[in-house]
This record gives structure tokens, sequence and C-alpha cells, in this order.
């Protein structure tokens, strides 16, 4: 259970859809990406996954062209399941930009948040919405908007029009990709908001933005906050470090959330077929109640996917206004 649960919410370099397995043989249906590394040696290299993944497998490392010798890292070990150059200095990370599974979820979720923004935009510039009810993807997108709009201007101030289109975009790709991982077929199934780096940079945009636009009062009640002399430094230190936990509760607030929810679904699933190791009564009765478990928390993991959307755009928002407070 623990292999296929860390399978599915680990990144990796390839992109595994199904497995068949037939009355004569297995069929796989695997997207295998594009590597790129920078070594240490010969620079930047370029190939496969799946010449990479099958000498490995074969072998237990990987020679390319430029005749690199790679490995990937083993359990336990710091940079687990990445790509290691073997050097005489031991195993060394390159610089890696490989098109992994997560890069290409990210790549695909972009394409379609673009294609839902400006096709909304499209029919807002065509049609007068004083006069005219919105139809198709702007009448979904409509409601979501506004709210993120009453959320920026409740929480910002006056001068809030300038941090919605951040705010409503931070939103939408936060509840679209949330939905995408429950989705448990190709496209979908990816845990791009329960990895902490994808989590971490939404975080940080929060953090320059807020900090970035701060007004000199945000600044003085940090480092010289009005408190007796005796305090002031003790106050700006924890001022500070609460400045800099923000983006650190942003940041796994959403990450351990969308983790957890997918950790729990797989493991509900997977006691249907380690009942069926034990016995065919338990395997009956366990597959019943996996399956409606698995729908209750599917369900469970849709409400939470619009909570932690809506928590974190919240949040940016009090933070960006706390440092706009006159």
């Amino acid at each position: 259970m623990g292999n296929i649960i860390f399978s599915h919410i680990e990144d990796a370099y390839e992109w595994h859809i199904f497995t068949w397995h037939g009355r004569h043989k297995t069929t796989e249906a695997v997207i295998y990406l594009p590597c790129m590394v920078i070594s240490k040696n010969a620079g930047f290299e370029t190939f496969g996954s799946r010449r990479m993944l099958e000498s490995m497998e074969e072998k237990g490392s990987f020679v390319s062209d430029k005749g690199t010798v790679f490995r990937l890292a083993e359990s336990g070990t710091p940079h687990e399941g990445h790509l290691m150059e073997v050097t005489p200095e031991g195993l060394q990370r390159p610089w890696d930009f490989s098109v992994t599974r997560n890069v290409l979820a990210l790549l695909i979720s972009t394409f379609f948040l673009l294609w839902i923004i400006l096709a909304t935009a499209s029919w807002y510039r065509r049609h007068d919405p004083l006069n005219e009810a919105p139809t198709g993807v702007a009448a979904l997108m409509e409601p979501i908007i506004m709210m993120v709009h009453d959320m920026a201007r409740e929480n910002i101030g006056p001068d809030y029009k300038k941090f919605s289109p951040y705010l409503c975009l931070a939103f939408l790709f936060i509840l679209f990709n949330n939905f995408v991982g429950i989705i448990p077929f190709f496209p979908g199934g990816s845990n791009l908001t329960g990895n902490i780096a994808v989590t971490l940079v939404l975080a940080l945009f929060t953090f320059f933005i807020s900090n970035l636009n701060g007004t000199k009062h945000y600044f003085k009640d940090i480092f010289n906050p009005d408190v007796p002399v005796v305090m002031k430094p003790i106050m700006a230190i924890i001022e500070v470090f609460s400045a800099f936990m923000r983006p650190l509760s942003l940041t796994i607030r959403l990450f351990a959330n969308m983790m957890a929810g997918h950790i729990q679904t797989i493991a509900i699933v997977s006691l249907i077929f380690i009942m069926w190791e034990v016995g065919k009564v338990l395997f009956g009765t366990m597959t019943v109640i996996s399956v409606f478990f698995g729908i209750f928390l599917d369900l469970l993991e849709i409400l939470i996917s619009f909570i932690q959307a809506y928590v974190f755009t919240i949040l940016s928002c009090i933070y960006i206004g706390l440092a706009r407070e006159k």
C-alpha cells in the first residue's frame, strides 16, 4: 500500500496512465517525458525518460550519450526518486530541468486556465453585461470572480483593484488543480497542489506582494512598534518572525490538506486488494465498505478543495490589507 500511495503523490519522470492485465499479456499505457539536466562533467544534456528508466531497471544506472552516469536517489535519501550524477566525489544532484509529471500537469492546467479566462474576457468584450446575463463559461466564472472581488474590497481597502487579478488567479489556480487532482484518470490524478514546491511559490507571491506594497506604518509596526523602549527589540524580533511565518503557514496548510486527502482515498481503495489476499468473505465486505467510503472521501475532498482555495485567498487578502493599512 505504501508503494502505491507514494507512487501517486510523488513526482516522477513518467506519467503512468493504466496497466491492463490481459489473458496473454500485460499492457501498460505510460507517457515518457523528456529529461533535461546540467551535469557537472558534460554540461547540458537531454535524453528520454524511457531509455533512462529501462537502463536503470536493468543495470541500476544510466549512461548518457556524453558518458555521464546517472542513478535515481534511493528511498530514504534527501533527493529520493530524483536523478543523481555519479562523480568521483560521490553522488551529486545536477541542475534538473526535466519535464516531470507535475510539470506536465502544470502546463496542462495553465493552458486550460488561460482558455477559461480568455473565453470569459471575450464574452464581456462582445456583450453588454448590464443588459445581458452571461452565458457559457462567463456564467460559471462571474460568481467566482465577484466573490474574490468582494473579498479583496472588504479586506484590502480602497486600492484593492490592483491586487484583484493576482488574488483571482491564485484562487482559480488552486481550485482548478485541487479538482484535477481528484480525477483518477489522465489528465487528472496529479498531486500538484499537494507538492510543497508549488504551494511555497504561491505563498511567496503573497509574501512579496504584501511586503513590497507595505506602507510606512506597516514597517513601523514591525521594526519600531509602540511599546516601552525595553520591549522594542523583543517585539521587533517577534514581528519579523511573524512576517516570515505567514508564507510558511500558507504553504503547509494547502500542501498538507491536499496531500492528506489523496492518501486517505488511495488507502481506502487499496484495502479492497489487501482483503483479496486475506479471504473472499472479507474481500466482498470490504469492497462495499471501501467503495462507499471512497465516494464519501471524494465528496469531502471536493469540499476541502474549495475551502483550501478560499482560505488561501482570504488570508492573502488579509495579509495585503494589513500591509496597506493607513
